[in-house]
């Protein structure tokens, strides 16, 4: 269904997986809009892993049936980890290697190659590296920022 001037409304939920069942009822009862002719808007919904356990139950199949389209973010092995890693210090302009291969390992087994940890423990490693004057993270700083801050 288009709106004014022929534009599509997107509605984007974040942190779906904490939805309840309620909540996820309403989302149903508002997609059956028009009883499926047209759809007032496309929806998208944003959240970990939980969410696509609970829209899999047989309760939910109203909604699953809805579902166009799904993606899913894998966790990484670890050269893929080290590579996510390098890139987005490249983004951020290091022209170096900053993280040792043994703090990359560290990394990955604390983050079992999810993005959004690994993030977190970089980022918690770059900021100790920094107060500490360090210009390489090792498997040992890391070490410490997991057991310190992190755990």
């Amino acid at each position: 269904m288009r709106g004014i001037h022929g534009l599509q409304s997107v509605v984007v939920v974040d942190e779906a997986h904490l939805l309840d069942r309620e909540m996820l009822e309403e989302v149903r009862f508002l997609l059956n809009f028009k009883m499926d002719a047209q759809s007032p808007m496309a929806l998208i919904l944003v959240g970990q892993s939980e969410l696509w356990d609970r829209i899999n139950l047989q309760a939910y199949a109203a909604i699953r049936q809805r579902i166009d389209l799904q993606c899913k973010l894998p966790h990484y092995d670890r050269a893929q980890t080290g590579a996510y890693i390098e890139r987005h210090m490249t983004y951020a302009g290091a022209e170096r290697d900053i993280f040792t291969d043994g703090a990359i390992d560290d990394i990955y087994r604390f983050s079992s190659g999810a993005a959004r940890l690994i993030n977190k423990v970089c980022t918690h490693c770059l900021l100790y590296g920094a107060q500490n004057k360090h210009r390489i993270i090792d498997d040992h700083m890391v070490k410490r920022v997991i057991q310190g801050e992190l755990s």
